[in-house]
């Protein structure tokens, strides 16, 4: 009996401790699952019939169970009532950072921690070094927390990082953070990664890219892919070695031959390789083409040629269409067109087949030679040739008038007074004109037709539609005056009578000359 006492003294001394409860502070990441171990002791013969954690509050220089709040549901106890009081907490939250306090009560007191549990709640943090590099130099990655170092791994963008030591290229670019191993939901914010390099690929283009016609117009444009890219300021477009602008792109609004060469830019974003601050693009090769114009009404022949492995070929012309599409317009090797007309002009191009192969060759722009329009000229050209007109007109009129006065003062015979009147005449400035241009006058017999009439206005109107060529019956070419203008007058008078008396006397010859019956034929024709 006295045995099994000591036996029982022994057994209370292990369960019957003073009161206590004994725990750590405890940080963890974000998102993270951890187990708080937490051990509690009490006195015997105290047998544990509730436990609980609690939010602490510190008041009155002691931490006191904070009744309004509880502790969320991811908290869970995972202790028993028999001293382990240890605190599983789930995917832990920033939220649940604060002070707990546990507390157990038993069938003779309760009892709550006298200290407090310090729960904080941390990130991963992500160190690039440096966030910022030329291509070519080194960059260290580096994972942190103040909850020490988990074992962590890398990304970028998504994909694993198999070094976190590496040479920096242009790939390289991009977003990093690093995870915990195995959580891997558990990671650091994104730090970005630049990695500079000067400008590679650079192209000069050419809009249109073809059919570039002497007086069109034409747009030479500059890239390159370049980190940062390349500012405006960081073109130059040279033609050979001579600088043309500055920028990524420029304009010929009116291509002239002397615009035909090799054309190149060069790109600098400030970031050198190997010493050298700009990338010069390819050349580029400018050749302004001429445009053949056809007047209207011409021929046109066009031929199609080049060398060729065989020999044996097949020609056929195509037309492009305002539907951007091809219209088949003859064959063989010479397109003959027989009178240039405005359906004509356009693009073209001859397709030679053999059956090796099928080449297309270059095309060719045919055009209508502009003619000269008089609708444009200008008011002091206009106002001139209408002065010009009326001062011929005026002269043409005054002339008539002289004429006139000068048969009611004479009589006029037949065929010789005729002749003699026009010899006379002939210092007359507008007969001066007609004389370079056609044989002088004759006086038409009284038999004159209508129809040799209409024969000589038919040829006058010839003479007038080719101002530059001269009369037909004329050996003699004269320039014609400022005004470009002449003046075609033909006066005829003839008498009624067919015999007249010579032996008259003057009285007489006059008395009858103001009586005849006279004729005056007169033809005004200008050159417009």
């Amino acid at each position: 009996m006295k045995e099994s006492w000591v036996i029982l003294v022994v057994i209370s001394g292990v369960l019957g401790g003073d009161w206590g409860v004994t725990f750590k502070d405890q940080c963890a990441l974000e998102g993270t699952t951890v187990v708080v171990s937490c051990q509690y002791d009490y006195p015997f013969p105290h047998f544990v019939t509730s436990v609980r954690w609690v939010p602490g509050q510190w008041q009155f220089g002691r931490w006191v169970w904070d009744i309004s709040t509880s502790v969320p549901p991811h908290f869970e106890y995972v202790g028993n009532y028999r001293g382990d009081c240890s605190l599983k907490i789930n995917n832990i939250k920033h939220t649940d950072e604060g002070h707990y306090l546990f507390r157990f009560v038993t069938s003779l007191s309760r009892w709550m921690s006298k200290n407090a549990l310090h729960l904080s709640v941390k990130d991963l943090t992500a160190v690039v070094e440096p966030n910022t590099v030329t291509e070519g130099q080194s960059v260290s990655l580096t994972c942190r927390s103040e909850c020490g170092t988990p074992k962590h791994v890398w990304y970028r963008d998504g994909n694993v990082v198999p070094q976190p030591v590496f040479q920096a290229s242009r790939k390289d670019s991009g977003k990093y953070y690093c995870a915990v191993a195995g959580q891997e939901k558990i990671k650091s914010a994104s730090v970005a990664l630049n990695v500079q390099y000067a400008p590679s690929n650079v192209v000069l283009s050419m809009t249109p890219p073809a059919d570039i016609i002497n007086g069109s117009s034409v747009t030479l444009s500059c890239r390159g892919d370049a980190n940062p890219p390349v500012p405006p300021s960081g073109f130059s477009l040279y033609q050979g070695k001579q600088l043309i602008s500055s920028g990524p792109s420029h304009t010929i609004s009116l291509l002239q031959p002397s615009h035909s060469g090799l054309y190149h830019c060069q790109a600098s974003n400030n970031v050198s390789v190997r010493g050298i601050t700009f990338v010069k693009s390819t050349e580029l090769n400018l050749d302004v083409q001429y445009l053949p114009s056809v007047a209207d009404g011409n021929s046109v022949n066009v031929m199609c040629s080049g060398r060729a492995n065989s020999a044996n070929h097949s020609y056929v012309w195509y037309k492009w269409t305002s539907s951007s599409s091809l219209l088949q317009v003859g064959s063989g090797q010479l397109l003959f067109l027989s009178s240039m007309e405005t359906p004509h002009t356009g693009i073209y191009l001859c397709q030679a087949s053999s059956q090796l192969e099928v080449i297309n060759s270059t095309k060719i722009l045919l055009a209508m030679e502009e003619q000269p329009s008089y609708g444009h000229l200008s008011v002091p050209i206009l106002g001139g040739l209408g002065a010009c007109i009326f001062a011929i007109l005026f002269v043409a009129l005054l002339f008539l008038w002289k004429k006139q006065r000068k048969t009611e003062k004479k009589v006029q015979f037949p065929s010789e007074q005729v002749s003699s009147a026009s010899t006379e005449d002939q210092s007359n400035s507008v007969y001066a004109n007609v004389g370079k241009y056609m044989p002088s006058p004759q006086v038409p017999p009284r038999n004159y037709s209508k129809k040799q009439h209409a024969n000589v206005m038919h040829l006058y109107g010839h003479v007038n539609t080719r101002r530059q060529r001269s009369h037909p019956q004329s050996n003699n070419s004269s320039s014609i005056s400022n005004c470009d203008e002449v003046t075609y007058s033909t006066v005829t008078i003839q008498d009624k009578k067919s015999h007249f008396d010579e032996n008259r006397s003057q009285e007489s010859r006059l008395k009858m000359g103001q009586n005849a019956d006279s004729v005056i034929y007169s033809t005004v024709a200008n050159s417009s």
